[in-house]
């Protein structure tokens, strides 16, 4: 039986004859039909006349340019991959295209090693039609699932699923407890890295004295201690995910380290003198307001520019309310005893959790009933085994208990879906009537997950 990548074809497209030869050669090596287009009006033919499983374009061609290109194949062949090539150091670009729905990227000169990782990833994205994994076949293969049929939570879902098709950086925001690792980890097991390893750090917890060695690891004799050779946290997540939460905690002399990874995909052992290429995509995450951490010094700002290219905002579990009673049912089955027959929330019950703020949110929630299911001593969850704090009665009240940040973003975020209501959902209308640019709405929009 033939190889499967002998059925798959990949379309280049460059201006400089000896590139399309030396990446026509390479991939003709892996097994893969290739066609090389010289200008994105050949492209177009050849992509009228066959069906690829990734385009390769250069960001420079005599007759447009590879985000162009990148728009034409989104518009006429969803689902198609494009991976674009960058000059060195022409970091605008790289995350121009990413923020623009490119698979990934490669700087020039091109890294065969980083072009043949790419087009393995690429090639393992599900083709069109191809059944998707539902909620039922995660939870049976006991993988994670994100639960709840509010249009916030479904909307959250569909983010995840794009960005599973990429290998964009992707920043997670969300307070504490709404569920940012688990999303990190559906992009990555979504993702034509399902397979490989999933690393996840806490950046806030690791001594800054043993940053470098944990993240890169270290050479025999590097230091007093260093008895053996060591694997770091890009090692081992190698040709899979790197999962960083609370980013912001990174100290400033890390950061410029990690800035120089992700540019370069190499890294260098603490007591090593050369690098060795790493193929890791990053996923970040933090409850902080990066943009604020950017504008006090705490965090740099060329840092953020790349890790921050496409952001995904998780919501509160206040803000969907209406999931609760699944998230609950579905919670006290996995915390009941197989034993015991399954108690039920009373309708009180119910009704005083989705009155909850939540400040801890999901993490909050499967406390409350671990904590209830050992006070409850019938076969039902009264509304006193909960024991939840006190709530405030009015909304204001409740704004006044949240950070400071939070209580900013509630504030703002009632004043925009206010202006909005208002003039009908137009927002060129809604930002006039708050006093701000359209742009800055757009912006604002984007920031507070409301777009």
């Amino acid at each position: 039986m033939p190889d499967e990548k002998m059925t798959r074809r990949v379309l280049i497209v460059d201006d400089e004859a000896d590139i399309r030869e030396l990446l026509a050669l390479t991939l003709q090596r892996m097994g893969l039909g290739v066609d090389a287009a010289a200008s994105t009006f050949e492209a177009e033919q050849y992509l009228h006349k066959s069906h690829y499983d990734l385009c390769l374009t250069d960001m420079r061609l005599a007759d447009g340019d590879g985000l162009g290109l990148l728009d034409y194949v989104t518009r006429h062949y969803p689902g198609m991959p494009v991976a674009v090539i960058t000059a060195y150091g022409s970091a605008e670009n790289a995350v121009a295209a990413l923020k623009a729905g490119a698979f990934d990227y490669l700087a020039k000169p091109v890294s065969l090693n980083q072009l043949r990782a790419l087009v393995n990833s690429a090639l393992k994205l599900p083709r069109a039609g191809q059944a998707k994994k539902t909620e039922e076949t995660r939870m049976g293969a006991g993988q994670p699932v994100l639960l709840g049929n509010s249009a916030l939570m479904q909307q959250t879902r569909q983010m995840i699923a794009k960005l599973a098709r990429s290998q964009a950086p992707v920043h997670i925001t969300g307070e504490s407890g709404s569920g940012k690792e688990m999303a990190a980890r559906l992009i990555h097991l979504d993702g034509p890295r399902g397979d490989g390893p999933f690393v996840a750090v806490n950046c806030g917890a690791i001594p800054e004295n043993l940053m470098e060695s944990e993240f890169f690891g270290y050479k025999k004799g590097a230091f007093t201690g260093a008895a053996q050779d060591k694997e770091g946290f890009f090692q081992a997540a190698n040709g899979g995910t790197l999962f960083l939460d609370e980013v912001a905690d990174l100290p400033l002399p890390m950061q410029v380290k990690l800035l120089r990874v992700i540019q370069e995909k190499m890294v260098r052992k603490v007591g090593a003198t050369q690098e060795e290429p790493v193929d890791v995509r990053i996923i970040s995450a933090t409850h902080q307001d990066l943009d604020q951490c950017v504008e006090s010094g705490k965090f740099r700002q060329d840092l953020f520019y790349r890790l921050n290219v496409i952001v995904l905002k998780m919501p509160a579990l206040r803000e969907i309310a209406e999931d609760i009673p699944l998230l609950a049912g579905e919670m006290l089955k996995k915390l009941a005893s197989p034993q015991a027959d399954l108690p039920r929330l009373s309708p009180a019950a119910l009704k005083e959790l989705q009155e909850y703020p939540f400040p801890g949110n999901v993490r909050e929630l499967e406390n409350i009933l671990e904590r209830a299911l050992a006070l409850t001593t019938g076969d039902e969850i009264r509304k006193e085994d909960l024991q939840l704090a006190a709530k405030p009665q009015k909304e204001g009240d409740r704004l006044k208990c949240l950070p400071l940040q939070e209580y900013l973003e509630a504030v703002e975020k009632e004043a925009i879906t206010a202006a909005l209501e208002k003039t009908r959902y137009n927002k060129t209308a809604a930002a006039k009537l708050l006093g701000i640019t359209f742009r800055a709405l757009r912006y604002r929009l984007e920031r507070l997950g409301m777009d």
